[in-house]
């Protein structure tokens, strides 16, 4: 007996861990930085931290209550019905989710490349199919209706990812109308906005309930994530938000309590933990500007936790930067063997990592030229 045929299928790769680098190089993990997963550098929010604790004797029980009571707080913060929230296991699970909603054997997805590999990847474990739209790294991975439209051929979800992972680009509510606006009725626009909160933009939820002087649509869904800005990625938690005319589907698609107790308790407090959200964004935006500024190589403008830059020769840098003791994420598993990704961390993280990247450039330099001299 074997598993079905996984040829086609691609295994995620996810940022390394500092006890995994530390373990391989033989280290103390105290003289390591990790700035490769886009976490929140002043970890979780502390009410939820609480509520974590708290939650633990409650860890026998199902959900049921918390589940609800999440939901409905989520709504409420979305100013949408509560049965328009499909909480789930991470991002990802919702991303499951409207696989299993939509997708019959055959259909296709279009996802952005580079981009998250678990669009495709979700397509496929349902039996869909897998189109790109490039966003091209010579036009500052500018994100328009017309780029997603050209590459348009009927697929029944298109994904587009504002801010852009790993670029921090972001698009425009109008071009996302647009996008719905030019594909088949039976097409469903997904908006992943997992970094929302860093940008100075409105979410698409605006285009589902027709605020903001749009049309309420039928077509779009958000999607949202306590992984970043509430610091709650290793308690996997994250939501859609869907249509009205959705809301019925959840109850067959989802899997049972799709989210546990103590997630459910942590996103709770986390939803009105204020401070430690404002105290993160504000982080993120010195962090992307302090790096912009002082990094001896290109860093493209990012709306995200992270900035993109542009070091020639990523694999060698980031290994580079690891041997030093700060870990960045190597971008060529995004297609972006030139790139490195680094997560917005605290101040001293943030000087840290780019105090080490141009001592890293600056030898990088001083090897070549000296080969230069050899050579000649």
């Amino acid at each position: 007996m074997q598993p079905r045929d996984l040829s086609e299928h691609v295994a995620y790769e996810a940022g390394r861990g500092i006890e995994e680098v530390a373990r391989e190089l033989g280290r103390d993990p105290d003289e390591f930085v990790k700035l490769a997963s886009n976490e929140n550098p002043h970890g979780p929010s502390p009410a939820a931290a609480v509520a974590i604790r708290e939650a633990a004797d409650g860890a026998s029980s199902y959900p049921t209550a918390a589940h609800a009571d999440l939901t409905d707080a989520v709504a409420e913060r979305w100013d949408v019905a509560s049965e328009q929230v499909w909480l789930a296991n991470g991002g990802d699970g919702a991303i499951d989710y409207l696989s299993r909603a939509t997708l019959e054997p055959g259909d296709g997805v279009l996802v952005p490349t580079p981009g998250f590999a678990y669009y495709g990847m979700s397509a496929r474990f349902h039996h869909g199919g897998v189109e790109e739209y490039r966003l091209s790294r010579e036009d500052d991975f500018v994100q328009t209706a017309e780029t997603v439209l050209d590459a348009y051929d009927g697929e029944r979800v298109v994904y587009l990812t504002s801010p852009h992972n790993p670029s921090g680009s972001t698009i425009p509510l109008a071009d996302v109308a647009e996008v719905a606006d030019g594909t088949g009725d039976d097409a469903l626009v997904v908006v992943d906005e997992a970094y929302g909160e860093f940008a100075d933009r409105e979410s698409a939820v605006a285009l589902i309930e027709g605020r903001d002087g749009f049309d309420a649509r039928e077509d779009v869904a958000v999607l949202r994530t306590f992984s970043k800005v509430y610091g709650l990625a290793g308690i996997r938690l994250g939501y859609a938000i869907v249509p009205d005319a959705w809301a019925d589907a959840y109850a067959r698609v989802n899997t049972p309590f799709a989210a546990s107790e103590i997630a459910c308790r942590a996103g709770l407090a986390a939803l009105g933990d204020d401070e430690h959200v404002e105290r993160t964004v504000e982080t993120a935006r010195e962090a992307r500007e302090y790096m912009r500024e002082g990094i001896d190589a290109d860093v493209w403008p990012s709306e995200g936790n992270f900035v993109l830059v542009d070091v020639g020769e990523a694999t060698a840098v980031a290994e580079a930067m690891q041997e030093r003791g700060v870990i960045v994420r190597d971008c060529t598993s995004f297609g972006l063997p030139g790139c490195i990704r680094i997560t917005c961390g605290t101040e001293a993280e943030t000087e840290r990592a780019v105090e080490t990247l141009n001592e890293v450039l600056a030898d990088r330099d001083r090897q070549a030229d000296r080969r230069g001299v050899t050579d000649a």
